[in-house]
């Protein structure tokens, strides 16, 4: 017999006592003799795969842009309020009177101390590794000399934290003193839920309100020097470092300023835990107004929220007979 017919049956018989399928012989066409391979299937007979989904293209369309709901009183911000400064009316408030971070707000007090001990403007300074230490950006560089004029307006216009650290270090009063001064000045313009505890704003311990805010500015504006440098939109000026001229340009940061309104004082803030702020005074349709906004979600915010609540408690002007 021929041996590979002997072999074919043997493999036969045994998958018939083992209970296996015969892998070759299952797939074999009727006829064919065990242990002899299958002549090739027909194309008819072959099973074709299920056809797989084909992955879905890829869209080219952008999605859109998902567009913050206005709240229902049009303010971002998680404190507001709206005061004419005249006759100390609240035209506008919102969480008015919850302390909160107020950042470079506090500014505005480090300024009117500074002004009330009535420093040499054009006396020049120097810029320590300490007053750069944590001061955060800034285009001062160390042991560079410059006026106390020209880094009062850095401190006010920009916000500039190091300039803030420098006047305070040479106005002739230790720290603690200096801001033992700011929280009785608090206290003495009315600001009964405000305190701070350094006197750039980068400490989140510097609290106080929207309405105690807009009580600082009030009488920040009051002086004329402080009220000027805050409105001004740009100011160059040059300072000394390795015998060497340097210029500076600075740019307020109230955009407010580059508007249709007429802003006469403002100050911007910012730290995460604050949230963006905004003091500014603003005179429009012939009447004054005081709006402050605190903890609002982004830079522009701010200013939108202002310019909504002002368009929204502006009364208009009567028109003459």
């Amino acid at each position: 017999m021929n041996p590979r017919r002997i072999r074919g049956l043997a493999l036969l018989l045994l998958g018939a006592l083992c209970g296996l399928p015969d892998v070759e012989t299952a797939a074999a066409t009727p006829g064919t003799p065990p242990g002899v391979s299958p002549a090739p299937a027909s194309p008819t007979a072959v099973q074709t795969p299920a056809p797989t989904k084909a992955p879905a293209a890829k869209t080219t369309t952008r999605r859109r842009r998902r567009t913050r709901r206005l709240p229902p009183d049009g303010v971002y911000s998680r404190h507001a309020v709206v005061l004419d400064p005249v006759t100390d009316e609240v035209l506008f408030e919102k969480s008015a009177t919850f302390p909160a971070p107020i950042a470079s707000l506090t500014k505005l007090m480090t300024a009117i101390v500074l002004i009330e001990m009535e420093p040499d403007w054009i006396r020049i300074v120097d810029v320590t590794y300490e007053d750069l230490h944590g001061g955060g950006r800034t285009r001062l560089l160390r042991n560079e000399r410059v006026t106390i004029g020209d880094l009062f307006h850095m401190s006010l216009m920009c916000s500039d934290n190091v300039a803030t650290r420098v006047l305070v270090r040479t106005s002739g009063l230790s720290l603690e003193e200096f801001i033992s001064r700011m929280n009785r000045k608090a206290l003495e313009l009315g600001m009964k839920d405000s305190r701070f505890v350094e006197c750039t704003g980068l400490d989140e311990r510097n609290i106080s309100t929207a309405t105690d805010v807009a009580h600082l500015l009030r009488a920040a504006a009051a002086n004329e020097r402080l009220r000027t440098i805050s409105c001004t939109r740009t100011y160059e000026f040059k300072g000394t470092w390795k015998n060497r001229r340097r210029l500076h340009f600075v740019a307020n940061t109230n955009r407010l300023l580059y508007g249709r309104y007429e802003i006469r004082g403002g100050k911007t803030g910012f730290i995460s835990e604050a949230g963006y702020c905004l003091a500014t005074w603003i005179r429009t349709g012939g009447r004054d107004m005081i709006a402050v906004v605190l903890g609002a979600p982004t830079n522009a915010t701010r200013f939108a929220d202002v310019v909504r609540l002002v368009q929204k408690t502006q009364k208009p002007v009567a028109a003459a007979p």
